[in-house]
């Protein structure tokens, strides 16, 4: 099987010739392995879609995500200055705001005093795809509406169908938790739901758009990216109420296309698993064991057979980042017994690969599902 055939097979509940693996990189941990400047990395898409593929060739994943879209192509005629800084490159804008791009994480952007205001919504925007990305922690990837897809079809088209690619779409619920404050809009859930249910419709008819888009570009996927739906943000309650019929409508959409689609959640998700499914998805990402999370493996599988595939569940931190290889070889394999002959089943990390974990212990995981046999990984 090529390696996208085989992602095709697990995806679609089936068992492949091998178990599938394909991690999502954090910004850092890539940053970390090529020899690249971190500006250009974050936005030039040509350099991006290259170093994703380093990446996938370094590791030898079976599938490639791409998980920033939009690049603007004439970003370099913005600077108005650029210098390397003990704490990474920083590069000045026109508008008088300035990014500092670390090399080990993601960048950090600082608003100028000249910069401008967001402009307000205008009529007919609640139909249009969205123009930012809320990546983390109030940072936004702007998209640039003449480019949106450029580094997808660049990876669709390099990768010739040999490997899985995937495109990812953000949550309605982390947009308005980045549009409101996540604080204000928490309490709005209790205190003011009309006014999160409005907002939520609003972001989720744009996403609408944005996925029938994106899938058209030829990706195998959309990951849906919904990192604060877990309970340590959210009870099951609210999850039914202001996540799940929202993340329906994308899930929908993407069916709709011929596309697949599974659903990144991080943390503590044991209460909500078949919430997730109900969402209509082909697949669950994430699944974090503890102390990540509450997720035991072989109950996620009685959970989901035959009702959608998963992705994971390694401990990027605990067991990648700070095990030696033996306890990485020991972990790896449980995973893989309790998996074996079950189909539908792409061995990952957790969540991202941690900046900081060793590639050594990266590459033991395509090691082991090479050598692993039914009686014995």
């Amino acid at each position: 099987m090529t390696p996208r055939e085989r992602m095709q097979a697990a995806m679609s509940l089936g068992t492949p010739d091998r178990v599938p693996v394909m991690c999502q990189c954090s910004i850092g941990h890539m940053l970390l392995q090529l020899e690249v400047s971190p500006a250009d990395f974050w936005c030039d898409a040509e350099i991006y879609v290259d170093g994703l593929f380093r990446i996938r060739e370094l590791y030898d994943f079976d599938g490639i995500l791409v998980s920033l879209h939009g690049h603007d192509p004439s970003w370099r005629a913005r600077i108005a200055s650029r210098r390397i800084t003990p704490a990474g490159e920083e590069i000045g804008w026109g508008d008088g705001s300035r990014t500092l791009f670390p090399r080990d994480e993601l960048p950090r952007h600082f608003p100028g005093d000249r910069t401008p205001p967001s402009p307000p919504p205008r009529p007919g925007d609640e139909h249009l795809p969205p123009d930012y990305i809320p990546v983390s922690q109030g940072l936004r990837f702007m998209i640039d509406a003449g480019h949106r897809f450029d580094a997808l079809t660049r990876s669709v088209q390099r990768s010739a169908g040999r490997y899985s690619v995937h495109g990812e779409i953000t949550s309605p619920f982390d947009y308005v938790l980045d549009s409101g404050g996540h604080q204000a809009v928490l309490l709005a859930l209790l205190d003011d739901p009309p006014s999160v249910h409005r907002a939520l419709d609003q972001f989720t008819r744009r996403l609408v758009a944005l996925a029938r888009a994106m899938c058209r570009t030829g990706v195998d996927a959309i990951k849906i990216s919904s990192p604060y739906a877990g309970a340590g943000f959210i009870s099951p309650a609210c999850y039914r109420e202001f996540i799940l019929p929202y993340e329906r409508r994308i899930a929908e959409t993407i069916r709709g296309e011929g596309v697949r689609s599974y659903l990144h959640t991080c943390g503590a998700i044991g209460d909500r698993i078949d919430m997730m499914i109900g969402t209509g998805v082909d697949g669950i990402e994430c699944l974090d064991p503890p102390p990540l999370g509450n997720v035991d493996l072989e109950e996620a599988l009685r959970a989901t057979s035959g009702r959608c595939f998963i992705k994971g569940n390694v401990d990027s931190i605990n067991t990648l980042l700070r095990g030696d290889p033996d306890e990485i070889r020991a972990d790896v394999c449980a995973r893989l017994r309790a998996t074996m002959g079950t189909g539908g089943f792409i061995l990952s990390t957790a969540c991202s690969i941690a900046p900081h974990v060793p590639r050594e212990h990266v590459k033991l995981l395509r090691e082991l599902v090479e050598t692993a046999t039914p009686g014995q990984p």
